[in-house]
C-alpha cells in the first residue's frame, strides 16, 4: 500500500490500538492497589502502544503514546490536587504523565536489530518500563516527599513505592509482548 491509503491504515490502526490501551488502563484503575496516591499496574495496557511503535515506527509510536499520556493526565487530574505551585504542577504533568507515558512510543526501538521479533519487542518493553519507572521515581523524590513515612529516606520510599507497581507492570508487559510476538507477525505492511 502506498500514499493516502497507507497513511489512513496506519492512522486507523494506531487509533484502535490507542483506544485499546486506554480501555486497558481504565479497566486496570478498577483493580485494588494498596497505595492511595496514584500508581498502579495495568493488564497489558502498555502493549498496544509498543505495538504501534514496533509496526509503524517511533514517530507514530510517540504520537500514539502522547495521546495516551494526555488521556492519562486528564483521568489522573486528582493527583494535581495533592500539590501546589506551578513548578509542582509541571513536574507532575511531565514526570508522571507526558514523559512517563510518552516514552512508550519508543517501544519499537529494537525493530530489525536482532532479527527475532519477540526479543525485539521484549527489549523495547523493558527499556520503556525502566524509563517510565525513572520518571515516577524522579517525581517521587521531588514532589511527593510529604507522603514519605517519617524516618525513611525519600529516595528509598520513592524507589519502593514506584518500583512495586512498575515491577508488576514490567512483568505483565513482557508477558503480553511475548504472547503477541509469538502469535502475530508484526510486519508494517500487513494487517494484524
Amino acid at each position: 500500500m502506498k500514499g493516502r491509503t497507507a497513511k489512513t491504515r496506519v492512522l486507523t490502526e494506531s487509533a484502535i490500538l490507542v483506544a485499546l490501551s486506554i480501555a486497558l488502563f481504565t479497566v486496570s484503575d478498577l483493580l485494588p492497589w494498596p497505595f492511595v496516591y496514584g500508581g498502579g499496574f495495568t493488564l497489558f495496557g502498555q502493549v498496544p502502544i509498543i505495538i504501534v511503535s514496533y509496526r509503524h515506527g517511533i514517530k507514530n509510536g510517540l504520537t500514539a503514546s502522547t495521546v495516551l499520556a494526555i488521556f492519562e493526565m486528564i483521568i489522573g487530574y486528582r493527583n494535581f490536587t495533592y500539590v501546589a505551585g506551578i513548578v509542582a504542577y509541571l513536574i507532575v504533568a511531565f514526570a508522571d504523565y507526558i514523559v512517563a507515558f510518552g516514552c512508550l512510543g519508543l517501544g519499537g526501538m529494537f525493530r530489525g536489530k536482532l532479527k527475532k521479533q519477540s526479543i525485539e519487542l521484549v527489549l523495547g518493553g523493558i527499556v520503556v518500563c525502566i524509563i517510565r519507572f525513572i520518571c515516577h521515581f524522579i517525581s517521587g523524590i521531588t514532589i511527593w516527599t510529604g507522603y514519605c513515612p517519617e524516618g525513611m529516606a525519600i529516595a528509598t520510599y520513592s524507589f519502593f513505592y514506584n518500583g512495586s507497581y512498575m515491577a508488576i507492570e514490567l512483568v505483565l508487559t513482557v508477558v503480553g509482548l511475548i504472547a503477541v510476538g509469538k502469535m502475530f507477525k508484526l510486519d508494517k505492511d500487513k494487517m494484524i
